[in-house]
């Protein structure tokens, strides 16, 4: 008999507990019966990599309707995250379009790969240069944040920069995002899925997270920033006047961005379709 799986209601909530509560307990297992050395040998088997990757780089960006857009890179090895190399990109490219996560993940690898190419005295192309011991060093894995279309757009980077001895690895999201139903992307390879308890797609979520974790602080830290310099006039609608109103009912900007919609909506001037904008400002979800 086919098994299908609860696409809705009460039936798909527990199926996601029960998955989040396998997934902490594996975590919990792999932490005291695992070596991070075992993990990237399984990894080398299910990827088909050449050795054990020692450096493992790990993008993301993140952007609310193409502003503030910032890109992130971490980094792991054998003895786990390295978190003295991870590094943010603040997104220059002028024109980019709106929430175009092509070219910001194309500015940020190029940016992040120009810096590891030196011009060859012979002609005046780029090649890789000598690794080290200190930042920046040569990645043996990149995975990134997408699927099929991320993946080739990345190729192209690496295509247009000689990059040959970097594996790459694309990691899209299950149907409704959901955790343990990713599927793998490599560059001439078919698709690869995973069961949802297996250590090295854990793995591969753990990295995947981090890196998301450490680009949606990033940006938040970048978007507060803005805020101070250009204070809550920005917020369409919210002139001086309810600006005064605003910073003289809560004192600081800090205690307007901790405020409900009903206590924004408590000050006088504030309307509640204004309150909600100023709440939303504070609170829009970066994409």
């Amino acid at each position: 008999m086919e098994v299908t799986t609860p696409r809705r209601g009460e039936k798909k909530e527990l199926v996601a507990h029960a998955l989040t509560n396998a997934r902490e307990a594996l975590g919990r297992k792999l932490a005291d019966t695992a070596t991070q050395g075992r993990l990237l040998e399984r990894l080398v088997t299910t990827l088909g990599l050449p050795d054990p990757p020692k450096r493992i780089e790990v993008y993301d960006n993140s952007h609310i309707q193409g502003t503030n857009a910032v890109g992130a890179m971490i980094v792991a090895g054998p003895d786990g995250f390295i978190k003295n190399q991870y590094r943010k990109f603040n997104i220059k490219s002028e024109g980019l379009a709106p929430g175009d996560d092509y070219a910001m993940m194309r500015e940020v690898l190029e940016r992040r790969f120009k810096r590891l190419m030196a011009p060859a005295p012979e002609a005046d192309v780029l090649k890789p240069k000598p690794d080290d011991e200190s930042f920046p060093q040569w990645p043996d894995l990149v995975i990134i944040d997408g699927g099929r279309g991320q993946l080739n757009a990345v190729s192209e980077i690496f295509e247009q920069l000689g990059l040959t001895q970097v594996s790459l690895l694309a990691v899209a999201k299950g149907p409704d995002r959901d955790a343990g139903r990713e599927t793998l992307f490599m560059p001439g390879k078919e698709a690869i899925k995973l069961e949802p308890r297996d250590p090295v797609l854990y793995f591969i979520q753990r990295l995947r997270d981090e890196a998301h974790r450490f680009v949606i602080g990033s940006h938040r830290k970048l978007r507060k920033k803005d805020m101070r310099e250009a204070g809550l006039q920005e917020i369409p609608g919210i002139g001086p006047s309810r600006k005064r109103a605003l910073l003289h009912h809560f004192g600081t900007l800090k205690e307007i961005e901790r405020a409900s919609i009903a206590d924004l909506g408590k000050v006088p001037g504030v309307s509640a379709e204004s309150a909600r904008k100023i709440f939303e400002f504070f609170h829009a979800r970066p994409g």
